[in-house]
């Protein structure tokens, strides 16, 4: 039975390989996943988010846990830093969800960010279709936990859970553009800790100022390490996919997020186009050093580089 089989009939193994595959570019992978796309849009996607510390591992362990009392299979996909030994995921995440491998209905993997931005591993695109092909009804994304940059998940999940704790040390955070304005629902973690009433307000009067009056994100105060309110949590979740299927949202972020990860396949296989072009005749530190000598400038170095890639 070849791994496309093995994978449909739920085979862990093959969804193991596939995915350590699409990690390390293998073509066989891409290839797969070509032939099985029919399979894919089933599995609902939701990014948890949120800067370090703030209890992002605990809360998807907790959330997974509920879900799973509903029956549904879930997939997590945990984005660690890169080890800079090794060059794959700490699994430092992964560690501390380390009961939910028992289960057969969760799947847990691990990615290291190999050098992305963003707050997910570039093959992470790869992963969700591995795992929506599999069969999970849910898969739940873990970002590295970046900051205010981090925001890409936003190009991949259905709906992004942002977690955020008191007492941070930068009140401020909650008015910042960026990361904030990507959340769909908003989590304060550790709300047994003071200051957790303070930074739910500032959230709330953040969304005071929001121009989206369709729908405002709930925020909802949790504690995940004692379990406490993390089933508020799920129907604020749950009602947040009732409302994009509702208002045919859902089709309409689903459609966006097919472009961008169409942009950015089309965009790395552009500069590995360009990378395998301009090292012949090192012609790529030829117009490096004219640039840096000033005989040239950056546009026309470019020009030059297109004028090859177009020939």
């Amino acid at each position: 039975m070849n791994i496309k089989e093995r994978l449909l009939k739920g085979d862990r193994r093959a969804c193991a390989r596939l995915i350590t595959m699409l990690e390390n570019n293998d073509e066989e992978a891409i290839s797969i996943i070509k032939d099985l796309y029919r399979y894919s849009g089933n599995a609902y996607v939701v990014g948890i988010t949120g800067a370090p510390g703030s209890g992002k591992s605990t809360l998807t362990d907790k959330l997974a846990k509920e879900f799973r009392k509903e029956g549904k299979k879930i997939g997590i996909l945990a984005v660690d830093p890169t080890s800079p030994f090794t060059g794959g995921a700490i699994l430092g995440d992964r560690i501390r969800m380390n009961d939910l491998t028992l289960d057969k209905g969760i799947f847990i993997r691990s990615m290291g960010t190999r050098g992305s931005l963003g707050g997910i591993s570039k093959a992470t695109w790869g992963a969700v279709k591995v795992l929506d092909i599999f069969g999970m009804d849910y898969i739940f994304i873990e970002t590295v936990g970046v900051g205010q940059s981090e925001v890409d998940i936003i190009k991949l999940a259905d709906t992004v859970l942002m977690v955020t704790v008191p007492n941070l040390g930068d009140d401020i955070q909650a008015i910042k553009a960026g990361i904030m304005e990507i959340a769909d629902v908003f989590a304060v973690n550790k709300c047994d800790l003071e200051g957790a009433d303070r930074t739910a307000l500032e959230i709330e009067m953040n969304l005071d100022l929001s121009e989206n009056k369709d729908y405002r994100p709930p925020v909802v105060k949790v504690a995940a390490s004692r379990n406490e309110n993390i089933q508020e949590l799920v129907e604020k979740l749950l009602e947040h996919r009732e409302y994009l299927e509702r208002t045919g949202k859902l089709k309409e972020r689903r459609k966006n997020n097919a472009k961008l990860e169409i942009i950015k396949l089309a965009e790395e296989e552009f500069i590995r186009l360009i990378m395998d072009k301009t090292l012949e005749g090192n012609l790529l530190d030829n117009l490096v050093e004219s640039v840096v000598s000033k005989e040239i400038d950056p546009y026309t170095a470019k020009d030059r580089i297109m004028s090859l890639i177009n020939s």
